[in-house]
Formats: C-alpha cells, structure tokens, sequence
C-alpha cells in the first residue's frame, strides 16, 4: 500500500510539474492568447484599430466620448472628450453656463509623444512619461506578435484567482525599461487586465464583453483607471483595418506655428555650432556613465558605473576613468588610464593635423570639404520636419519639430545613411539658436560594414540634452541610449545607457590632475 502510495504521489507530482511547466511558458500562454484572439493569420494582417464609445465617470458621474486608434508599425491616439454638466452657474455673474468639453489625450505619431490635458495645454511628453506613451504605442501595435524581435522581454509572474476566474500574469519589459503587466483569463486565454503607468499616471485597465470583428476578438465594455479616476467605457463602434489617417496622431494644427525658412535657422544652428568648439576647449568636467546588459525578458544581466574626467580638444572628448563602480582606482591601475588618455590626446593631435591638411588642400583645389559626420546640416537634407510648435523647456522658449527620412533623398556617406535612418524630435532654443534636446531612434535595421561588423537593430533609441552653462558656451549635459545590436554576425547585445556630465570649470591643470595637458 505504501508503495502504491508513493508511486501515485510521484505520478501526481510530476504530472503537476508538467502541467505548471507549461503554464509558466510566456511563449505557450501567448500562443493560447493569439489562437483565442482570431489566430496568427488574422491578429499579422491587423493594420489599425479603432474604437468608439460613450463612457461615465465612476467618481463624479460626467459622462462623454472615448476614442482609440492605432495604426502600424507604431501611432497610438487615446481620446476622452469629457462633458460639463449644463445648468451650473458662471462664478462671473451667476449665469447659466452652458455644457462644455474638455479633451483629454495622449499620442504618438511615431515621433512625439504629447498630451493635451482638460484644460487645452498641448505639450511634447519627455523622459520616462514620453517613453510610456511610446511604450503603449508599441505594446497597442504589436498584437502580441513578434515581441522577442521588437526587444520587448516577456516573463511569467505567476498565477492567481481574480473573482472566481483563474488568471495568469505576464510583465513585459521594454528595451528602455518601461513595463507592463498583463493579466489573461486561465479558460478563454483572452485579455482580462492590464496596469502600467502611462504618463507618468498609474493605469489599469479592464476588459470584458469581448465581441468579434472582422475574425479579430475586440473588448466592447472597458474600465479605465486612471490616477484617481475611473471611466466605464460602453464601446459602440469597432474597426480593423479602417482608414485611419496619419493626421489623426499629430498634434492640433492651433499648436502649429509657421516657421518660413528652415535653411536659415539650420544653418545659424550650424554656424553658431561651430563657433563653440574653441570655447569648448576652454572646459573641463565630470562624466558618470551608468551601462545596463539586458537578457532575453528585459531584466537587468549587468550593470556597471564608471566616473571619468573630461575635457575637450580639437572637437573631441578626451577622457580618464578615474572610479568604478564607486570605487577609486588603485595607482598601477590610475597610471594605466593616465597612458591610454595620453595616446587618446596623442591621436586626437595626428587627427586634427590630417584634417587641417585636408581642408587646406579643398580650399586650394577651390573645393569645399564635407566632412563625414552627422552634422546639422544633413539632417537638413536628410529629414523632413513635420509639425513645428512653440513650447517651454528647461524655463526656455524652444522650437520643436518632429522629423523623420527624406523619401526624396539618395544618402552617399556614412554619416548621411545613419541620419536618414532616423526619426524623432528636435528642440531649438528659439533665442540662442542651439539644439537644446534631440530625440532619435533607428527607423530600420543600420548595418556597419554590411552587417558583418554590427547590425543597430530597428528601434536603437538616443538622447541628448545640452545647456547654456557659464554664460558663454553650450555643453552636453545629458545622454541616453537604448541599444539592440549584433555584433560580428553573433552575438546579440540590448543594452541601456545613461551619461550624466557634471562640474564643468574653465580648463587648467588643477581641473583634471590625472591626465597631462594637451600639447601646445
């Protein structure tokens, strides 16, 4: 009996290990969702959604419409148009105000992420609130499929009772780190919650009363939470595949400004560019730079920070690792860095003078030389600037434009095919006619050395701010990177990185005492 026992309890056992085994597949629990869903063929020839309905609020009672669309590879537009009560008084005299709406939206346009809030303030979304947007752009897009290629990192959390239902949660993770939890029904494999933030605000979402259109499963009752509010969403009109419109994701055209000659201001931008270098080479700083290995689900493998000294010569940055991980390095170890920044500063010197012999030669030869970096200037040949706009950064008036590639034009250089791969947004200081912000990512897949040396996968994100410091000079002060690559045809890389540059003085040799100054 014993053995019977044992023999059933090990059966049990393992068929319990299998079960749970499958169970906590990502891959397997996606698959079941998709089947359920309409199926792979169906959810892959998806191109847009749209979604109408009326909603109340669950705090106040103000009713009003709701408005979602999507649109590949990557649009998102979530709509409340919100609707005041008529009969309430105007505080100014004691009239009868009349019903009022107050839009409330969140976008992405491939470019800019933006809100417009109830009181009718538009603004470009940045950091971490502009990258939940993007995130829920990419997430509403994909239909679950080929998340792995888009660098989007799955995991399973874990099962739980929600009610009587039996729920299986997945996280997924963002390359630039952004996650979100999706909750699936154990017996219809559907949808059943979502939460994540988005903007900076705490969202949950509920999904119920699942109908299908065009072979495609949509949700027809949905709760939003949201901060402190929550909507009951009664959607009365579903769509796939419709005409959705690119200027349904752009922002209002009231918020548009006309900007009449954009070679002028791109080439002021270059000129006062280049007028900085010299002054440049009058700073030294401080440089932190924290970098992030990520695995296959999103979670962080390694993660390293490392301190550096800095100053500038002939356009470049020369640099001396000074801390590791927090830790100053031991002498033998400081000596090394001091050598290699010495031969950097060595070959920075072989650079400028090569370079020098060249432009001397262009101008004789009555040429101009073109130097093979992405410059301003390309970007302007190289782009095509949409939706320009007046808004505040940093306490400063800017111009910002959306860009993405040029259809019309042919890249011949290196440094003109890296900025027609781009899109993303640009900020101008409207005074001082510097680039104060850029945002951009890889729109496909740049190949270095034909993909044999290294592939920047499709969505390699970069940021970069620089600021007016010291009343004479425009210094970066911040940088951000989310990089897909691989390398020499092997080794697949995510990786995220953050550069911080601090305590900028005036360059002397009591500024950065590790390196040798630069030769005159």
């Amino acid at each position: 009996m014993r053995a019977l026992f044992s023999c059933t309890a090990i059966a049990l056992f393992l068929s319990f290990s299998a079960i749970s085994a499958l169970a906590q597949n990502p891959g397997e629990i996606i698959d079941q969702y998709l089947k359920a869903a309409g199926g792979l063929k169906a959810l892959s020839k998806v191109t847009t959604v749209s979604m109408e309905g009326t909603f109340f609020s669950e705090r106040d009672g103000a009713t009003g419409t709701y408005t979602f669309d999507t649109k590949a590879p990557n649009r998102y537009y979530t709509e409340l148009d919100i609707v005041s009560e008529p009969g309430s008084t105007d505080g100014r005299d004691g009239a009868v105000a009349r019903a009022r709406v107050q839009h409330f939206i969140l976008a992405y346009n491939g470019k800019s992420a933006w809100r417009e809030d109830p009181a009718g303030s538009v603004s470009t979304l940045l950091g971490t609130d502009g990258q939940q947007v993007i995130a829920a752009a990419e997430y509403y897009n994909s239909h679950w499929i080929g998340l792995k290629k888009k660098g989007i990192g799955v995991a399973f959390m874990g099962r739980s009772n929600w009610g009587t239902r039996d729920v299986i949660q997945l996280e997924l993770t963002t390359p630039a780190g952004i996650k979100r939890e999706a909750y699936f029904d154990g017996q219809t494999h559907l949808l059943l919650k979502e939460s994540a933030q988005l903007a900076g605000v705490n969202l949950e979402i509920i999904y119920d009363d699942y109908r299908k259109v065009d072979g495609v499963e949509l949700p027809y009752k949905i709760e939003w939470h949201y901060g402190s509010e929550s909507y009951v969403i009664e959607v009365s009109r579903a769509a796939i595949n419709d005409d959705v419109r690119e200027e349904v994701f752009n922002f209002p055209r009231n918020v548009q400004v006309p900007v009449t000659d954009l070679k002028s201001l791109f080439k002021e931008i270059a000129d006062n560019q280049r007028a900085i270098e010299k002054i440049k080479e009058k700073y030294g700083g401080t440089r932190d730079e924290e970098q992030a290995e990520l695995d296959g689900s999103g979670k962080v493998k390694s993660r390293t920070v490392n301190e550096y000294t800095f100053f500038y010569m002939d356009g470049e940055e020369i640099s001396t690792l000074v801390k590791k991980n927090g830790s100053a390095l031991s002498d033998s170890d400081q000596r090394k860095e001091n050598e290699k920044a010495q031969k950097e500063i060595e070959n920075a010197q072989k650079r400028a003078t090569k370079k020098e012999a060249k432009e001397e030669k262009a101008a004789e030869e009555g040429q101009e030389d073109k130097e093979d970096h992405p410059g301003i200037e390309i970007f302007l040949r190289a782009s095509q600037f949409k939706n320009p706009r007046r808004e505040r950064f940093r306490g400063q008036d800017v111009l910002v434009f959306d860009f993405e590639p040029s259809p019309e034009f042919k890249p011949h250089k290196m440094a003109e095919d890296i900025v027609h791969n781009l899109a993303g947004v640009i900020w101008i200081d409207e005074r001082a006619h510097q680039v104060a912000r850029l945002e951009a990512y890889f729109v496909g897949d740049f190949r270095i050395g034909g993909g044999v040396l290294a592939n920047l996968q499709k969505g390699t994100t970069l940021i970069f701010e620089q600021a007016y410091l010291n009343n004479e000079v425009w210094l970066p002060t911040y940088v951000e990177a989310h990089v897909k690559a691989r390398v020499l045809l092997l080794k697949g890389l995510k990786e995220n990185a953050v550069i911080r540059y601090s305590d900028y003085k005036k360059f002397n040799t009591n500024v950065i005492p590790t390196v040798v100054a630069p030769k005159q």
